[in-house]
C-alpha cells in the first residue's frame, strides 16, 4: 500500500512546537509533525504565543499538498510510525521555502 491522507484533520502540538497530522498505510496509522520553523518565516511569529497556533494551522492548510509530498518522500525511505518534518527536509525536496 501507499501512504494516504484521508483525514484532513491537523492540530497544533504545543509541546513539540509543531503541527500534527496523520497518514495511513493500509491499516497502519503514521504520525507526522511539521516543525513551526517550516510554517513560519519570521522569528517574530514564533514569539507570538497566542497567534502562533492560528498562523501555523493556516500555513499548514495553504501548504498541505507540499507537506504531504514531503511526508510521502520521508516515509518512502524509512517506514516508521512517527516522523518530524523539518525545514531541511523541505529545502532538500524543493517543495517549500
Amino acid at each position: 500500500m501507499t501512504l494516504a491522507f484521508p483525514n484532513p484533520s491537523r492540530s497544533f502540538d504545543e509541546t513539540r512546537n509543531a503541527v500534527r497530522f496523520m497518514g495511513h498505510d493500509g491499516m497502519f496509522q503514521i504520525r507526522f509533525f511539521v516543525e513551526v520553523g517550516v510554517l513560519t518565516k519570521s522569528h517574530v511569529a514564533k514569539r507570538e504565543a497566542g497567534a502562533l497556533e492560528a498562523k501555523c494551522l493556516s500555513a499548514f492548510d495553504e501548504l498541505r499538498t507540499s507537506i504531504y509530498d514531503v511526508a510521502r518522500e520521508a516515509y518512502s525511505h524509512d517506514r516508521r510510525d512517527s516522523y518530524t518534518l523539518t525545514r531541511r527536509g523541505f529545502l532538500l525536496g524543493g517543495s517549500l521555502c
